[in-house]
């Protein structure tokens, strides 16, 4: 343990990491675990110690001197922005007399899809990403940390963890597998004749209310068009959080350094753009990430987020649609439930016992939802028009 310890060094922002030696250890196709993104998270006030978000990446170079891993990790003054959520077990330590903050998350802030943790550059050693993860408990330990967590894991990285003793943890979302090659008007082909009219008349109504609906990448994400999206950003973000997370600065930088791999749906109404979707281009995956608008127009929300993120995905020849945490409103739209992952490591063994007792109910609670949910898929069943 001490061993893995001393191997790995702890890096305080993304930035002092060489772009090309991050990625290599990310790999291509992931925009969440890219350096782009961390860096712009960082450099642009959004995750920063002052927001509750330290950086730690714990970071083991290879025999180059280069690193050949990178676990990214944030010590967290709060719960917030983490979408798995631990509040009842920090309210829970702290009344047994504990302190539960700061905690060391290995998360990418904000953002609650799936993507690797254990970056790991492909000719690393074999063990390299156990190291990593030894190196995190390591840590967790001799600064007195209450718990270490790691979310929204590959099953690569979910094995990893549990070899290593972490417990398990289930989520539920709602995603599009198996996209149509023609997108919506496929998903529409697939459901039951009642399901299938209100779909479609749910599309015409929120296209109708509009002037237009475009999609927009790389040299189209001016300024301006971030002005726009980043207002219905903060309007649905202060409805729903009181205080939103991302800067306006954040997307300025994605799009001078991740243009390319990002795809916003906007919709224009009276010579100006009145709502938007902020996508994210992944190797198989589309992912919808912050949606927001200035005008209440029926089922625009649906057609912006669900049904042209399916077109879109088509298009690019992609298999799956993420649409983010939460919204069992998806299931009647064609997202099924998908059960997402999360790693916990608590060293205090009574506290650890009684996580373990609760996470064990907690997964066989959530598989029983994901089945009931699945009940509710809007797709004909055999015999069924």
């Amino acid at each position: 343990m001490n061993a893995s310890a001393a191997l790995a060094r702890v890096v305080a922002r993304a930035a002092e990491i060489d772009p090309a030696d991050w990625d290599a250890c990310a790999g291509p196709g992931q925009p969440f675990a890219c350096h782009a993104f961390f860096r712009a998270l960082e450099e642009s006030g959004s995750a920063t110690a002052r927001a509750g978000w330290a950086p730690a990446h714990l970071v083991i170079d290879g025999a180059d001197g280069r690193p050949a891993g990178i676990l990214p990790g944030y010590l967290k003054a709060h719960s917030r922005g983490e979408y798995v959520f631990d509040h009842g077990w920090a309210d829970a330590f702290a009344r047994a007399g504990g302190r539960y903050y700061p905690k060391l998350q290995h998360a990418t802030p904000f953002t609650p899809a799936t993507a690797p943790k254990l970056l790991v550059r492909p000719d690393a050693p074999p063990g390299l990403a156990r190291m990593l993860i030894l190196a995190s408990m390591a840590f967790a330990r001799e600064h007195g940390l209450s718990s270490a967590h790691a979310t929204f894991l590959p099953p690569e990285d979910r094995e990893q963890f549990a070899a290593a003793g972490w417990l398990e943890r289930y989520d539920l979302q709602f995603h599009a597998l198996d996209v149509p090659p023609d997108g919506f008007a496929g998903l529409l082909a697939q459901c039951t004749s009642r399901r299938r009219k209100t779909l479609r008349r749910e599309r015409e109504q929120a296209l109708a209310a509009v002037d237009k609906v475009v999609w927009l990448t790389g040299r189209d994400l001016t300024e301006a068009v971030w002005d726009a999206f980043f207002a219905f950003y903060m309007d649905t973000a202060s409805r729903k959080w009181g205080q939103p997370y991302l800067t306006r600065a954040f997307f300025s930088l994605l799009g001078e350094r991740m243009a390319d791999r990002i795809l916003l749906v906007m919709a224009r109404r009276g010579g100006r753009y009145v709502a938007g979707a902020l996508n994210f281009i992944g190797a198989d995956c589309l992912y919808g990430r912050n949606w927001g608008a200035i005008e209440d127009i029926p089922f625009l929300h649906f057609e912006l987020c669900y049904h042209q993120a399916l077109d879109a995905a088509a298009s690019l020849g992609l298999a799956r649609v993420e649409a983010g945490a939460q919204g069992q409103h998806k299931v009647s739209r064609g997202y099924r439930p998908v059960v997402t992952r999360s790693a916990h490591f608590l060293p205090d063994p009574g506290f650890r016992a009684a996580v373990a007792r609760f996470l064990e109910h907690e997964r066989a609670a959530v598989l029983r939802e994901a089945v009931h949910f699945a009940e509710y898929l809007p797709f004909r069943r055999a015999g069924e028009p």
